[in-house]
């Protein structure tokens, strides 16, 4: 049985769900600044069936043993479900460019610790 949606995560989850069916996900901690947004932790999930919801991600993260201000999350792939070494790989390349590029994150789905969607602007030189 489904659960009810209460946050934008669930929303787009169950949404991602309802379209490609399970899918792997890459995600990535970040702590929000005055200036920047910094990832702190990554990993991925196989989401299996749509009962996931924003705290069960929360209660995951806690495994980061960080503070932690938000959470991007990047499909792993249009095929779907990804082998981990292959999610693996996938998102050591993504944390790489995370690094480089912060501009990234609007590509992907970007969530405060609430569930609630954010959205990244680049701030502009005085």
């Amino acid at each position: 049985m489904t659960t009810p949606a209460e946050t934008d995560f669930d929303d787009w989850i169950t949404a991602t769900h309802r379209a490609a069916g399970d899918f792997t996900v890459l995600f990535v901690l970040m702590r929000i600044t005055d200036r920047t947004v910094e990832p702190l932790r990554s990993a991925w999930l196989h989401v299996m069936g749509d009962e996931t919801r924003w705290p069960d991600m929360v209660a995951l993260f806690a495994g980061a043993k960080v503070p932690w201000d938000a959470a991007v999350f990047f499909r792993a792939g249009r095929e779907g479900l990804v082998p981990d070494a292959e999610a693996r790989a996938r998102l050591q390349s993504l944390t790489r460019k995370l690094h480089e590029d912060r501009s990234l994150i609007g590509e992907g789905e970007f969530f405060n610790a609430e569930g609630l969607r954010l959205r990244l602007e680049e701030q502009k030189p005085h």
